[in-house]
């Protein structure tokens, strides 16, 4: 059964949810707004509310601290999602993973497809799943399509990390959750992850728990 936030207008439920200020609740698994798929963004929200609501994703993003925010995950089923990476890690898992520095960006209606056929499979975890991480495979370049706050129009490839976390905001927003691509033999406690599978690649955490990677 919807709750009371839940059956107001999508506009109202937004002003609420903003009115207490700061980081706004992170959802958890288990709750069906990370399960359906979100709605088109098409003016639901007037420009200032969408820019007072872009910045709360932004404070939440930060002090999670993440990479990535998608709406469904502070319980707006609305496409649309934020992106930032400062990729302040060590020079070899950069090289290995394709970290590179993704500057703070909003993507309105995402959707992403491949480019090329190479995938490439790491250690992910997700602020609505905390306190766990497991191996996905996802493609290692894709085009993405979208729109930033101001109704430009976003075309364009992304590849190494940045691919990797359009891919897994995007995913979000179709009511998709990291784990459903996961190699669920490799799930590991954030602890288990830091103390033991660190390396810049998860070839180590594949031959102990045995399994594959593309």
């Amino acid at each position: 059964m919807a709750s009371p936030l839940e059956r107001m207008p999508l506009a109202e439920r937004v002003e609420q949810l903003l009115a207490p200020g700061g980081p706004l609740p992170i959802v958890a698994a288990g709750d069906p707004v990370l399960r359906n798929a979100a709605e088109p963004f098409d003016g639901q929200l007037d420009p200032a509310l969408l820019a007072r609501f872009v910045e709360a994703l932004r404070v939440t993003m930060r002090a999670a601290p993440g990479v990535g925010l998608a709406a469904p995950q502070v319980g707006v089923p609305l496409r649309i999602a934020v992106v930032e990476d400062p990729a302040t890690v060590p020079d070899e898992v950069r090289l290995a993973r394709g970290r590179v520095p993704l500057p703070f960006r909003v993507l309105v209606n995402p959707s992403y497809e491949p480019v090329g056929t190479a995938r490439a499979a790491f250690f992910e975890g997700c602020l609505s799943v905390p306190g766990w991480q497991a191996v996905v495979a996802r493609h290692a370049g894709v085009r993405l399509r979208a729109s930033d706050e101001h109704g430009h129009a976003v075309d364009e490839p992304v590849s190494g990390w940045p691919a990797r976390i359009v891919q897994h905001e995007t995913d979000h927003l179709d009511g998709t959750l990291y784990l459903d691509r996961a190699e669920l033999r490799s799930l590991s406690s954030n602890e288990a992850a830091a103390q033991r599978w660190a390396q810049p690649t998860p070839a180590k955490a594949a031959q102990a728990l045995g399994f594959t990677l593309p």
